[in-house]
């Protein structure tokens, strides 16, 4: 029985490599930059960047540690489970998607 096949690395295949390298970086940038719309959350004032792929999926990034500058975050951090989301944030994200500050991609 054959195994799981990794897929290719391309090492005997220079310009392939170099291509796939250059497709990553231009992949990680749509995927993780672009569309992104900076969101203060209403109650403790961080700021996270959003996008909106549709009316239930929603990405946000932290561009700084959560428990750092989210109260609620911080006090989750401090006890057991994992934390989730901060309400207050969802809130305004939520807020800020109803109003069309964050389009709709």
């Amino acid at each position: 029985m054959a195994g799981w096949a990794k897929a290719p690395d391309f090492a005997d295949r220079p310009q392939r490599l170099a291509e796939v390298r250059a497709q990553t970086i231009v992949d990680k940038h749509g995927h993780l930059e672009t569309g992104m719309t900076p969101v203060a959350c209403r109650n403790c004032g961080t700021e996270v960047l959003v996008r909106k792929s549709s009316a239930h999926q929603t990405s946000v990034q932290w561009p700084v540690h959560p428990a750092d500058h989210c109260p609620v975050f911080r006090e989750q951090a401090a006890g057991p489970g994992r934390h989730v989301s901060c309400p207050h944030l969802q809130r305004t994200i939520d807020h800020a998607a109803a109003e069309g500050l964050i389009p709709l991609e």
